[in-house]
């Protein structure tokens, strides 16, 4: 017989931010965006990208854990490195949408390979969610998927990341600064990332 173990986990950050009226502090979602990184860059180290990072896929702890974030379902992750040669997937163009559209990053919605930005990019948008209560391109309807996600690749080209991080600490603009130039191949500045975050926790 075969048989699979796996860890009992508490509730997922989506439940618990709607457990909350969709609203976190910025204490909260500066502690959960640290381990989100953190979760993410070991994933990275181990040479596979998540692909389909959202609030869903974020669970807590239990217990003496229950202050740990783990990182779930890998169904539609890819390894980035060839382990028999060590290269970089290679960049491509015409790609469909892979992930969840609300949290994919842009260069996912416009057909690009993703690569570790993208995983982060995401992140940023999930710390936004969490602060503003929704994102720009959310409610955004089409008569077909292919529709909906057009109209949401088009609210987020013509949503500035300036709009995105107004009314928040200037260290979100400097993020999404990082992220958005990371090169493809590049590997993301974890500590950097994580800097900013420790420097709004400090000055809040």
């Amino acid at each position: 017989y075969y048989c699979m173990v796996m860890d009992l986990l508490g509730r997922s950050l989506e439940d618990l931010f709607q457990f909350c009226n969709n609203r976190f502090s910025l204490k909260t979602v500066l502690m959960l965006g640290d381990q989100m990184l953190q979760r993410i860059e070991f994933v990275h180290i181990n040479n596979f990208l998540h692909r389909d990072i959202k609030p869903d896929n974020f669970l807590m702890g239990n217990a003496k854990n229950s202050h740990i974030m783990y990182l779930i379902d890998f169904g539609l992750a890819k390894r980035f490195i060839d382990p028999k040669t060590g290269d970089h997937i290679p960049y491509r163009d015409g790609k469909g949408l892979t992930g969840t559209a609300r949290y994919a990053s842009l260069n996912t919605h416009i057909g690009q390979e993703q690569s570790r930005r993208d995983d982060i990019e995401s992140i940023a948008f999930v710390m936004i969610y969490f602060l503003k209560g929704s994102l720009p391109w959310q409610g955004v309807s089409g008569e077909t998927k292919e529709e909906k996600y057009r109209k949401i690749k088009e609210t987020k080209i013509d949503t500035p990341i300036t709009e995105l991080s107004k009314s928040l600490p200037s260290q979100f603009l400097k993020f999404f600064e990082l992220v958005r130039n990371i090169g493809f191949e590049d590997a993301p500045d974890y500590i950097a990332l994580r800097t900013l975050l420790a420097e709004m926790f400090t000055n809040k």
